[in-house]
């Protein structure tokens, strides 16, 4: 994408995050990665007349691998507290699960993260209606109890809810302290630490997330008390209990968020094999209809759990019932209020 229409995307963005005039706003990256989303929200944010800034932190050293919640800001106290000082920030690194984004969005800054790439970025703007249903959404979800999940793939579990808040995501953002992430466009809560139970069964079609792999074998995942107790299946099911086993804690086995997509622009069929186009693998997580259930880290919503070991499986075709109420049969939303137009 050009330099022009990408900034007029940002300038999109940034209109739908409420930015204003004399506001200050920092671009956060990350050694030669995505110097070019800085760039176009630097002329974005200055048409607007906001006071535009570009923090570029050094390359990260060699690691074995990515983990959630493992920032460059860790040993950099200064810049974190320059991020505090800011009114948003926009986070081209992906600083989700880290104890530096939760001290930034406490000072009051709103943080967006965009990481996916532009073209992605640009199918799946932000938009009022998007918002409108999310929030009407997590307001369903905040009220319920109860959360039951089933397939005609043999998913049957239970959720207790009410220890934890709900989320919502629909790609901006423009309250002080509050995180998003464009693309996006779900709803998702945590049960109870000790408050979920069942078998879900994650179906051929259905995604793994950061393996970035579309399942072809089922899995079967036993779960007592909100922890794993087994994992059963084919070469899909080996790769998740060998990327668990990787990073030798535990609490990789714990229940992480759970929830429902909402997004008509997202295509689960756009992450077939070949075809993923890079970045977090937003889209499928935000698929309209879709069941997403997530593995390990439960800090993002206040709890104690924060293993760097985690997955998030959006799942096809499955029904979700609050409180015996359907909200999602067989992954299609048939509450009226919270129904979009498929595009």
């Amino acid at each position: 994408m050009d330099h022009a229409s990408f900034s007029e995307i940002c300038l999109h963005q940034l209109r739908m995050s409420g930015v204003r005039s004399g506001e200050r706003l920092i671009v956060l990256t990350q050694g030669n990665s995505r110097l070019d989303y800085a760039d176009a929200f630097m002329a974005a944010g200055q048409r607007l007349g906001a006071q535009m800034y570009h923090m570029r932190l050094p390359a990260p050293l060699p690691t074995d691998g990515w983990s959630v919640g493992v920032t460059g800001l860790a040993a950099m106290p200064d810049a974190v507290e320059a991020l505090k000082n800011c009114d948003m920030l926009i986070d081209c690194i992906f600083l989700l699960f880290s104890k530096e984004q939760f001290a930034i969005q406490a000072a009051g800054t709103r943080i967006l993260t965009a990481v996916e790439p532009p073209e992605l970025l640009a199918r799946m703007l932000p938009y009022p209606e998007l918002r409108e249903k999310v929030e009407i959404a997590a307001t369903l979800l905040e009220q319920a109890k109860v959360m039951r999940i089933t397939s005609p793939h043999g998913t049957d579990v239970t959720y207790r809810l009410g220890t934890y808040p709900t989320m919502a995501e629909y790609a901006c953002t423009d309250t002080p302290g509050r995180w998003d992430h464009w693309p996006s466009g779900f709803v998702f809560t945590g049960g109870d630490d000790d408050g979920v139970d069942g078998q879900i069964v994650v179906s051929p079609g259905d995604i793994l997330l950061p393996q970035n792999l579309m399942v072809r074998e089922p899995i079967t995942y036993t779960i007592e008390k909100g922890w794993i107790t087994d994992i059963r299946g084919g070469l899909e099911a080996q790769i998740v209990k060998a990327y668990m086993e990787s990073f030798n804690d535990p609490r990789g086995r714990g229940m992480s968020h759970v929830g429902w997509g909402m997004n008509p622009q997202a295509k689960w069929h756009n992450f077939v094999p070949g075809e993923f186009p890079g970045g977090m693998g937003m889209e499928p997580r935000s698929f309209y209809g879709n069941v997403m259930f997530s593995t390990g880290p439960n800090n993002e919503l206040g709890g104690p759990n924060d293993t760097a070991c985690h997955l998030d499986i959006p799942m096809r075709g499955c029904s979700l019932f609050l409180d015996d109420a359907p909200v999602v049969i067989d992954g299609d939303i048939v509450v009226k209020d919270i129904q979009m137009a498929r595009r």
